[in-house]
């Protein structure tokens, strides 16, 4: 598929033939091209644990859903054969930055002007999810509620270091894609050359 046709393509899939399994070499071209994201330093702090067993992904399902207004997440009802875990890892850039070349020998985070662990972990993500579009698969990139995040991590032994940024489902899409040019913002609302104008 053209790179053009793929971006258009995109689109987040909440429902999944589960008749089909994912093959284990589509998950693989997924992850690979994640790992080519840029990161500030090249840190590559980022990794990802690939849950592609029934068994964990009922275990994700379990550990990622709150106690409380369930019924109302995603993820608590969700059926796909592949979860993803994109995880950060502040400490990879922090080490990173504190090398010569760098200087920040101090490892503070404060002089960072936004978490680039989870922004080039999410780069990471947009390119796996864009790779599954070009594979002839759905995905959905969602979050994990902020009180279920250590749960996750405990339940599949994610070291302390590495946190989950979300969770991206994958599988054949059971739906025919929506269109959603009506419901984007408008450009002139969004893109702005040479001033912000307007509010």
């Amino acid at each position: 598929m053209e790179f053009q046709e793929v971006v258009r393509h995109r689109r987040m899939v909440r429902r999944y033939d589960t008749s089909r399994p994912v093959p284990t070499e589509l998950v693989d071209v997924m992850i690979s091209n994640a790992l080519q994201a840029p990161s500030a330093g090249f840190s590559q702090g980022f990794g990802f644990l690939i849950l592609d067993q029934a068994e964990d992904v009922a275990r994700f399902r379990a550990a990622a859903t709150p106690a409380t207004g369930a019924e109302d997440w995603f993820a608590a009802t969700f059926e796909a054969p592949v979860v993803i875990l994109p995880c950060s890892n502040k400490d990879a850039y922090l080490d990173r930055y504190a090398e010569p070349d760098k200087g920040f020998t101090d490892r503070s985070d404060a002089w960072w002007p936004a978490p680039y662990w989870d922004i080039d972990t999410g780069m990471a993500a947009l390119l796996a999810l864009l790779t599954a579009v070009d594979s002839g698969l759905g995905a959905c990139f969602f979050g994990i509620p902020i009180e279920r995040v250590d749960v996750v991590r405990d339940a599949f032994g994610v070291p302390a270091r590495f946190r989950p940024i979300g969770a991206i489902t994958v599988g054949y899409p059971a739906d025919p894609p929506r269109d959603l040019r009506e419901r984007r913002r408008p450009r002139h609302e969004v893109v702005h050359r040479g001033h912000w104008a307007g509010s």
